[in-house]
């Protein structure tokens, strides 16, 4: 039987779907960017396997332009239509520029065609250097597969060209330099939008908002519960079975001028010696608008064996309250450093749930990655709007997930540290992993740019402000 309710709802998404692309004339940041003077890019593709088991583009980036163009700008994009149910692993087979100077994300389209619903985005790290007047960025030899290694039907893609052997432009493949299209033709409807200029435009003034610069003594500092901070400590799941939640192990410091918060988690290779953490707020308040925070991912343990397959959040999320429930929601920046999940090595996820079934488990969710290393300080940006759900690393956008995923109901935020299992590291010795985090920003209805986030971040440290919660109950 049909749920009236449900299928409501699937046609207010799909309607605001449409409406993001309709109606970006309307947001607050009006002014498109213009691509700079002499930069334009062409890309070049062949394909290197029409079987079923991976696709295979191998791609060339060249500038026809009579600028310099910096690679950290570039974003290509190949469209295809994915079989049902699958999720996707990329993998960089050989680059000129070198695979850790790359990256590949997936991403869902907007307005699905009969040939296209998802996309492989390949971007550069600063790594990759720039490209002169005339110079391509040599092979790419790309490849991504089904999750599971099930087969695949490549014959439905937007962009693969199964005659194409040889290198040769490629309008069904599309560039963008600094978030302006200049190459290649979108599935109908899926053109790529210019990013919005002005990046140092002040956020806007006056909104309910919560700042949180975790400038406190230790877990049982009374202004953490006054500040509608719970440190978790009951048990229970996700992770290692046996496993404590330990508040103790959530810390506070100085470095620098600035309060930092320190997430550690620890093993020694047992359920019963496994200390994991979390703060979450108590309060389930917050939906749409711009959550942000800096955090600090490790890749190797304080001291002892590294491998564990440990997970290092920031997330929102609210509770499920059947299975298949369609509104629960959950928005997730997850970095594996040792892997997992499937994974063999590190790996950022962000992922954007509708529901799911735990048992059997079924998941309804989209999700864009990156293989690589995130060791280090990071800016972490997520916004929400009636659109779209957006997620930014240190400045550049990560992924992009579409109406389907929005939230029904507020939910809260949560940073944990957590071990998926013990198959990573089978050692009994001592080991202590540390997640630290700087602040955490939500600013209620209002979607912010990464540098408006950091504007904001900079007046409340000006202004001296450890703490503050506008943000009314739910309704």
């Amino acid at each position: 039987m049909s749920d009236p309710t449900r299928t409501r709802k699937l046609r207010l998404r799909a309607a605001l779907a449409v409406a993001a692309v309709t109606g970006l004339g309307a947001t607050a940041l009006t002014a498109l960017p213009a691509a700079a003077a002499g930069e334009a890019v062409t890309v070049q593709y062949r394909q290197s396997a029409t079987g079923s088991d991976q696709v295979e583009p191998w791609l060339k980036v060249v500038n026809t332009g009579t600028s310099s163009v910096p690679l950290s700008q570039v974003k290509v994009r190949y469209y295809f239509k994915a079989d049902a149910g699958a999720s996707y692993s990329y993998a960089c087979s050989w680059a000129v520029k070198g695979c850790a100077n790359l990256t590949g994300t997936f991403g869902t389209l907007a307005h699905p065609t009969a040939t296209a619903d998802r996309y492989l985005e390949v971007g550069f790290t600063a790594g990759a250097g720039s490209l002169a007047p005339g110079a391509d960025t040599g092979d790419m030899q790309l490849r991504f597969h089904r999750s599971n290694w099930q087969p695949l039907n490549q014959n439905d893609d937007y962009s693969f060209g199964p005659t194409q052997t040889a290198y040769a432009n490629w309008s069904k493949v599309t560039a963008t330099v600094g978030g302006v299209p200049v190459w290649g033709t979108a599935p109908a409807g899926n053109e790529p939008t210019p990013t919005p200029t002005n990046p140092t435009t002040p956020p806007p003034t006056g909104g309910a908002a919560l700042f949180d610069d975790f400038d406190y003594t230790g877990h049982t500092d009374p202004a953490i519960n006054a500040h509608g901070w719970s440190v978790r400590a009951n048990s229970g799941g996700p992770g290692v079975p046996g496993a404590t939640w330990a508040p103790e192990n959530v810390t506070f410091a100085k470095e620098g001028t600035n309060s930092i918060m320190n997430l550690r988690s620890s093993t020694a290779g047992t359920g019963e010696s496994t200390r994991h953490t979390e703060i979450l707020t108590r309060a389930t308040k917050f939906k749409n608008g711009t959550y942000a925070a800096r955090v600090r991912f490790s890749d190797a343990p304080l001291s002892g064996p590294d491998g564990d397959r440990v997970v290092q959040t920031f997330f929102t999320i609210n509770d499920l309250k059947a299975p298949m429930a369609d509104d629960y929601a959950e928005y997730d920046f997850e970095y594996l450093p040792n892997g997992g999940w499937g994974e063999p090595a590190n790996i950022l996820y962000t992922t954007s749930w509708e529901t799911y079934r735990p048992d059997p488990w079924e998941a309804v969710n989209a999700h864009s990655e990156v293989r690589a290393s995130y060791a280090g300080w990071h800016d972490l940006v997520l916004t929400v709007d009636d659109h779209a759900i957006v997620y930014y690393v240190d400045g550049q956008e990560f992924g992009r997930h579409d109406a389907r995923y929005l939230p029904e109901r507020p939910m809260s935020i949560n940073f944990n540290q957590w071990l998926i299992d013990l198959a990573g590291q089978t050692s009994t010795t001592p080991r202590a992993y540390d997640q630290k985090v700087d602040y955490v920003l939500h600013v209620k209805d209002q979607v912010l740019t990464p540098a408006q986030v950091a504007a904001k971040l900079g007046a409340y440290r000006s202004a001296g402000t450890t703490f503050e919660d506008t943000v009314p109950a739910a309704q």
